[in-house]
């Protein structure tokens, strides 16, 4: 006779059955799949909220600059952008407001009141802070904060003095990287961090550099630099990368999240060059916005990790696509940062795809640049996701260079100016042969008096991954390449695969 306490457990077990049925019947009806294991469509949520951080705008000469921002939205219909400066000690809440957006779609650029002089126990430097190595507050440097149709599309970027853009404002994040010129050309080298958030940040830096007789890495007193929230802290590393020719540089967070950016000059009384993050490291790269310059290019690669990479270069140009000269069979050593000279594609405009056996992180240097500067840099980026903004472009002085790497791509080009925004022009089709680039300048629309304007590239349905970069040139000489960003106004959910714990998670 079977014992009542072993019915009981049989009961159980087929209740357990039942109910798990059931969650897995009603989750098939909720979220139906065609065939086992195949995954969900891929969902996406608006972007409501955007932040960007500038770290010149309101700093004393020669760094000081103004805040050129765009919009354009998706679903939103309504929102605004805040700017508000920095304070050099922080606050728990956002600095002083400077000026204020709520027109998606058009151009908006702000002058920012310059910040007043650091005292002189600021500019004594946080403790630890020595001759070599000094972190002091930052003076000036701007937050933005922006919701709803100014938050979708959103990209803002900081002009120097002679109204051209200098670099591109970033969101917080938890890594940046950084390869460029060494100090054997830069005079100056500074690392600002800013902290758009209400609890103090805590960051470290590491570096590459070529030197053979150095240690590599940074030591402990480059970790542990405290941002204070809603603040910006200033970091020379000049002393610490004495005689270099080439740097790679990593900031990471430990606590909280900064937005890092990189100043370079010949001297200290000129604004010189902002180092355009790159990438992380990747087996598979592109650099987009090759201005075909006179002279020779120089690719300045990084290997972190230790395990060597074996790199090869394919150029992508108004010709098509191939090796250059100089381009493969290049073997690096792991935690290295070398620079290969590519005579052969001076004069080139263009692309550079770089595949390596390990990950690795890269920027080509042009010869050019502002004044004060070591060179005009180009460095890895993704492809344009969606749509990608240009805030600040000068009339007369603007160029495009786009890329498609794989197959043949098309795009959407729509201008918009201060007063004038871009959904009222229907813009101009771009195609792109597949493996090759096109250079085009691009201006006002016909009949504008505006000296400035920004611009969106949108990708068409079914075109192939394209990749751009905005070349502004001064006197024939290229002065800065920035690539074109993915502006996005919705972020892509990732898909689910059917499976237990992810019906009984949703």
């Amino acid at each position: 006779m079977v014992s009542q306490s072993r019915y009981r457990r049989v009961a159980v077990a087929v209740l357990c059955v039942l109910v798990l049925g059931g969650i897995y019947g009603i989750a098939r009806i909720t979220h139906p799949t065609g065939a086992p294991n195949r995954q969900a469509a891929t969902e996406a949520v608006a972007v409501s909220t955007a932040i960007r951080a500038c770290s010149a705008p309101g700093s004393s000469w020669p760094t000081a600059a103004s805040v050129a921002l765009a919009a354009v939205p998706g679903s939103a219909r309504t929102g605004t952008a805040v700017v508000r400066s920095l304070s050099p000690v922080g606050g728990t809440s956002a600095g002083q407001v400077v000026a204020t957006d709520s027109q998606p779609g058009v151009l908006q650029v702000s002058g920012v009141p310059a910040a007043p002089p650091l005292s002189p126990a600021e500019l004594a430097g946080q403790p630890g802070s020595s001759p070599t190595i000094r972190t002091v507050p930052g003076s000036g440097g701007v937050i933005v904060s922006a919701t709803g149709a100014m938050a979708q599309g959103l990209e803002v970027e900081q002009t120097g003095s002679d109204g051209l853009a200098t670099a591109q404002c970033s969101a917080p994040g938890t890594s940046f990287w950084f390869v460029g010129p060494g100090q054997s050309s830069a005079g100056t080298i500074e690392l600002y961090l800013t902290n758009t958030g209400n609890s103090p940040a805590d960051a470290q830096v590491q570096a590459l550099t070529d030197v053979t007789n150095g240690p590599p890495v940074l030591g402990n007193a480059d970790n542990g630099i405290t941002v204070p929230p809603h603040g910006m802290v200033v970091q020379s590393l000049t002393g610490l990368l004495q005689a270099s020719k080439v740097i790679a540089l990593n900031v990471s967070t430990t606590v909280g999240q900064v937005v890092a950016s990189v100043r370079e000059s010949q001297s200290g009384s000129q604004d010189g060059i902002w180092l355009p993050a790159t990438q992380a490291p990747a087996q598979r790269l592109v650099i987009p916005g090759l201005p075909g310059a006179a002279g020779t290019p120089y690719l300045y690669v990084a290997v972190p990790g230790t395990a060597p990479a074996m790199v090869k270069i394919t150029a992508i140009t108004q010709k098509g696509s191939y090796a250059p000269t100089g381009g493969t069979g290049i073997d690096l050593l792991g935690g290295s940062v070398t620079d290969i000279p590519l005579p052969s594609l001076g004069g080139v405009a263009g692309a550079v795809s770089i595949s390596a056996s390990a990950p690795i992180t890269a920027t080509m240097v042009i010869p050019g640049g502002p004044a004060g500067g070591t060179a005009a840099l180009a460095a890895s980026s993704g492809p344009v996701l969606e749509q990608g903004v240009l805030a600040a472009n000068p009339a007369g002085a603007t160029w495009l260079v786009l890329s498609a790497p794989g197959k043949a791509a098309s795009v959407r080009i729509a201008v918009a100016t201060t007063p004038t925004s871009s959904a009222k022009h229907a813009g101009q089709v771009v195609h792109i042969p597949a493996r090759s680039s096109i250079v085009m300048p691009v201006a006002p629309p016909a009949g504008s008096s505006a000296s400035q304007f920004a611009f969106v590239v949108t990708p068409l349905r079914g075109s192939g991954p394209v990749f751009g970069g905005r070349i502004i040139g001064s006197g024939g000489n290229v002065v800065s390449i920035l690539p074109v960003p993915s502006s996005l106004t919705s972020i892509p959910l990732p898909s689910v695969s059917e499976s237990l714990s992810g019906i009984v998670g949703s």
